[in-house]
């Protein structure tokens, strides 16, 4: 279908529309987010990071802008992507089509931690679903696609360089980074770096306490042709510094991960073949006293180490069928777990929670795409046989006899399980007219649990990020979670205006939540209460099967008043609830409206954008969610082509200095700012943030 703007209006074009009026096909079941440093001549949806509201360092913000997405907080370089009210290992994230698994058991280091600004090429979000192709997930996907090198078109080698640095006065933040490479037709080799450091965030009662953040990475790519072969090979290191995270128990104090992959794709007369092999090792701590004051009892100070390791292959061949194109492949994932709890000052105390735990996973998809019956339809079938192994677990003598008894029972239990799921999805458009495309989506979703809902023994706070305060214990007799899905919607055009609105319904039956322990509900009469309670928490929850649906709608929109003037907008609406019980999930996004108004000329524009949250009282009683109220905020953004390499973007956030909370940022675990201990984290003041693209 065609569009009028150049902005994808996915990305929320209230940001600023950079680019002049121009036409594209897209692919209506997909939001491209590309990320340049200059303008561009083509009709490619743009969004310049620069023109962005200073959101933070991490992705999730950017890509929070989407319709139906949204920011849950948990730290600068924390973030995670909500997506209609769906989050963590229920999304199909990948960076650079690369999956693996968290360094920790509280995904202190989600997917969008391993891209940092200044290395984001485009984001792609799977509109809806994830096509089988691109492996299992409840929900839709979202590829973080890095800067690299290109193949040139002649035999003589051409340089490339895409860099960029800003800085934010809201956290007194910086960050540096980009991509130099050289390309000819047949070999590519290119260099990646950024550096990020950022201090606490303000608000207008002063500031949030252990929130400052540091991240670095360096890498390298390099690509060969040899005939009507591609080889490929990608590598980088990040080192992820002392890092806040007040609304969990305790900060990062580092993440060491290497990352790689490799993989060729050949062509052989009109089938397509490749191969792609690629890991991941990630190596962690975190603790309870570098970034927030210290427990005066030094017996209560801890500090937890935890590593992962994952390796995976992908096999996968496409071949024209019946007017499409027909794919099938094989892949094959294998992760390796392990945590330890210590006390620094006693080298008896360690508890090892979790010991080698393996989750392994191998799956086949069939996938056709192709015109039917006036229908452009992607159909495709995806089984997945899944492993879960877990060592034995052990603790200090120096640790009390409870705990000890729990790592007993748990050793003493299966450790041995596996599962089968079945995923199917139906995603189709049709053009009604030159303007009006017509989108539906039917789909069969599923979700093995992760090794902590299934092996945690031990009550503690880790919850795959939940950060509701809570401490949980696993449930070996998990089911896989099953969502039944429909959604419809329309995408809208003409010379001078935009509508794609969408409504969707998902019916999850086993849906993975946290419910009371047992059914005396603070009474102390089992092993895990007892632990739990000596911990502080007399009422700990234990993952179990529920049964839950999610439903709502989100549009985005814009208006052409005049050649330089226009207004965009994204609105969207989302309810979880519980079928089981009268109540309603944890941690959805409240109604959001967001309205701009940019004005546009030769190499410049300016866009003032208004922010409207809704109050959230649909929450959960299970988790002790707290309400909140609604806010706006009002934001500034400019840029300037100061060359046709170079752009110079600017922007005011919260221009008002409003005093909000956001919902999804959960509640503050740090004393050493001024936000109490327990209340909701509020939104970050007013920031005044700079940044500079060169590419060329």
């Amino acid at each position: 279908m065609t569009r009028f703007y150049c902005l994808s209006v996915s990305a929320l074009a209230l940001t600023a529309l950079s680019a002049p009026a121009h036409a594209q096909e897209t692919n209506p079941l997909t939001d491209v987010i590309v990320v340049t440093g200059q303008r561009l001549s083509t009709g490619t949806d743009t969004l310049d990071p620069g023109e962005e509201p200073a959101a933070g360092p991490d992705a999730a913000a950017l890509a929070a802008r989407l319709p139906g997405a949204a920011l849950i907080d948990n730290g600068g370089l924390s973030g995670q992507v909500q997506y209609r009210g769906l989050f963590g290992p229920r999304l199909n994230m990948r960076v650079d089509g690369q999956r693996f698994a968290s360094g920790g058991p509280n995904l202190m280091d989600p997917p969008l931690h391993y891209a940092p600004m200044p290395l984001i090429a485009a984001i792609e979000l799977d509109r809806g679903v994830s096509p089988v192709s691109e492996g299992p997930g409840l929900a839709g996907g979202l590829d973080a696609v890095l800067k690299s090198s290109d193949f040139t078109s002649g035999p003589g080698f051409t340089p490339h360089w895409d860099v960029m640095a800003g800085g934010n006065t809201a956290d007194d933040s910086w960050m540096a980074g980009g991509l130099a490479a050289v390309s000819s037709d047949t070999l590519r080799f290119h260099l990646l770096a950024s550096r990020e450091e950022g201090g606490d965030v303000s608000f207008p009662g002063g500031i949030v306490g252990g929130t400052e953040h540091e991240r670095s990475v360096w890498g390298v790519g390099a690509g060969a042709r040899i005939g009507s072969n591609e080889f490929f090979l990608d590598a980088r290191r990040q080192e992820t510094g002392q890092t806040g995270n007040p609304p969990f128990a305790m900060d990062i104090r580092y993440f060491n991960t290497d990352i790689a992959r490799a993989g060729w794709h050949g062509r052989f007369g009109e089938t397509d073949i490749s191969l792609t092999l690629s890991g991941a090792d990630v190596d962690h701590a975190m603790n309870n006293f570098t970034l927030r004051p210290a427990p005066a009892n030094m017996m209560m100070r801890r500090e937890t180490f935890a590593s992962s390791e994952s390796r995976s292959i992908d096999l996968r061949l496409s071949h024209p069928l019946a007017g499409g194109t027909i794919s099938a492949g094989v892949d094959r994932t294998e992760d390796t777990h392990d945590v330890r709890i210590t006390n620094p000052n006693n080298a008896n105390f360690f508890i090892k929670t979790v010991n080698g735990t393996e989750m392994n996973r191998t799956g086949v998809f069939a996938e056709w795409e192709g015109p039917a019956l006036g229908w452009t339809v992607e159909a495709g079938l995806r089984a997945d046989w899944h492993e879960a192994v877990a060592g034995l677990s052990s603790v200090g003598p120096a640790v009390p006899a409870m705990p000890g008894m729990l790592a007993a029972a748990f050793n003493a239990g299966p450790r041995d399980l596996d599962d089968t799921t079945v995923d199917a999805a139906l995603r189709a458009w049709r053009p009604l007219n030159e303007a009006v495309t017509w989108r539906v989506t039917l789909a069969r979703k599923t979700r093995a649990p992760g090794y902590i809902e299934r092996f945690a023994w031990l009550p503690t706070e880790a919850s795959r990020g939940l950060a509701d305060g809570n401490v949980y214990v696993g449930d070996r007799a998990l089911s896989p979670e099953t969502a039944w899905i429909v959604e419809t919607g329309f995408d809208i055009s003409g010379d001078n205006f935009y509508l794609r609105p969408t409504v969707f319904y998902r019916q999850v039956d086993d849906y993975i939540q946290g419910v009371p322990f047992d059914a005396t509900v603070g009474v102390i009469d089992t092993p895990v209460e007892m632990v739990a309670s000596m911990n502080g928490d007399p009422t700990p929850l234990r993952f179990a099967n529920v049964d839950a649906r999610l439903y709502g709608f989100d549009l985005d929109f814009g208006y052409r008043l005049s050649p330089v003037w226009r207004v965009d907008g994204v609105a969207s609406v989302i309810r979880g609830e519980r079928r089981d019980i009268d109540d309603n999930l944890y941690r959805v996004a409240p109604p959001s409206l967001t309205l701009a108004v940019t004005r546009e000329a030769g190499d410049w524009f300016v866009t003032a954008e208004g922010v409207g949250v809704a109050q959230q009282d649909d929450v959960s009683g299970t988790n002790s969610e707290a309400p909140t109220d609604g806010y706006g905020l009002l934001n500034l953004h400019a840029g300037w082509d100061v060359t046709d390499q170079v752009r110079l973007s600017a922007s005011v956030t919260n221009l008002l200095d409003a005093e909000y909370e956001e919902h999804l940022s959960g509640y503050n675990r740090n004393a050493s700012g001024d936000v109490g201990l327990g209340q909701r984290l509020p939104g970050a003041g007013r920031g005044f943030g700079l940044r500079l693209s060169w590419r060329g």
